[in-house]
């Protein structure tokens, strides 16, 4: 990094901080929802003007110190809708609730020792499991598929195969939900088949449990695994897969040491694309789970909604923030590696 971006990144920095430090005192002052409402949309036009500005009056000296310039909305935009609404977060995480839906400003942790004790502990614990084994039930289900989109499949037809599988996302979340509610219950055709087959011989019994929980988001998140897992393997030059067989190798070894390490960045990036809504999920975990099956969403919703605490509901907010962030950490570390042995191959 040359020493004009460095100098960006620090300036962004210090932005953001004061930013920060502005609204949370706003928001100690206890001015009110709606100040803080005006900061956050004052906060994008306000960062536009000022770096206007300084570009301008360094312009003359400097006229190309500024390659990230073009950044510069984006960064807004991120700062005002993602930087500043988290620091809300943290300051409700930190505060009281007193009676029913009154926030006392403050900064206590007790939020977060609840949100990590007993039952909130077991959700989050759940969240996890289910998003692991949903997001490798992905895996194994999506990359065979996108592997035969990728290299088998008439090149006439790919289009519209691609199109099928973007077809569930023109129908709405809820009902996709609500239709395998129908599918899994006792009184549809594929009770009837199994029972006709002879693979069953009581009531199917799969509505209102985990099962149908982890069929519902493995269904639903199928699609933003496949999508960059076909873009990574659209990429591969099958001839390299073709050679490493004339020269010996088996087809498990051409795909380990040719294919993967190509498709490799993609596919962690699917998974990572599954992973984390899967762990925030409440809308399948209510429909298909009968509130039966508690996702940490579920219960971050039920605290804002239901149960009007503020603070405790965005304490477990920020747990899954942290827990993703991690996430993410670890999935750069992984596509790093990728790229590394790339090269190195």
């Amino acid at each position: 990094m040359n020493v004009a971006a460095a100098g960006y990144v620090i300036r962004a920095v210090a932005a953001t901080i004061v930013g920060a430090g502005l609204l949370v005192t706003i928001t100690a002052a206890g001015l009110g929802e709606i100040t803080t409402v005006v900061m956050l949309l004052a906060t994008l036009p306000l960062a536009v003007l000022a770096r206007a500005g300084w570009s301008r009056a360094r312009q003359s000296r400097h006229d190309d110190e500024y390659p990230l310039v073009l950044a510069w909305p984006s960064a807004s935009l991120y700062t005002a809708f993602f930087l500043l609404p988290l620091v809300v977060v943290i300051v409700y995480s930190l505060a009281t609730r007193q009676g029913y839906g009154e926030v006392v400003y403050g900064f206590s942790f007790h939020n977060f020792a609840d949100a990590l004790g007993g039952l909130y502990l077991q959700a989050f614990v759940r969240s996890l499991r289910f998003a692991v084994i949903g997001t490798i039930t992905t895996v194994f289900i999506g990359f065979p598929f996108a592997y035969w989109l990728a290299r088998y499949s008439p090149a006439r037809r790919r289009n519209l195969l691609l199109a099928l599988v973007m077809v569930p996302f023109l129908t709405a979340f809820l009902l996709r939900a609500y239709a395998w509610r129908l599918v899994l219950s006792d009184d549809f055709l594929l009770a009837d088949l199994l029972h006709t087959l002879g693979l069953l011989h009581g009531p199917l019994n799969l509505l209102n449990t985990g099962t149908a929980v982890q069929i519902g988001i493995v269904y639903g998140y199928l699609p933003l695994f496949i999508l960059p897992a076909y873009a990574a393997l659209e990429r591969m030059d099958w001839r390299l897969v073709d050679a490493a067989k004339d020269l010996g190798s088996s087809r498990f070894a051409a795909f380990r040491q040719v294919s993967l390490p190509v498709v490799a960045p993609g596919v962690i990036a699917g998974s990572l694309l599954v992973f984390i809504p899967m762990t925030g999920e409440y809308v399948i975990p209510a429909v298909l789970g009968g509130g039966r099956v508690d996702f940490v969403g579920t219960l971050i919703s039920r605290a804002f909604l239901e149960g009007q605490n503020y603070p405790f509901g965005a304490a477990l907010g920020l747990l899954v923030v942290i827990a993703l962030s991690g996430c993410l950490a670890l999935y750069l570390f992984m596509t790093n590696r990728a790229e590394r042995n790339l090269g190195a191959v």
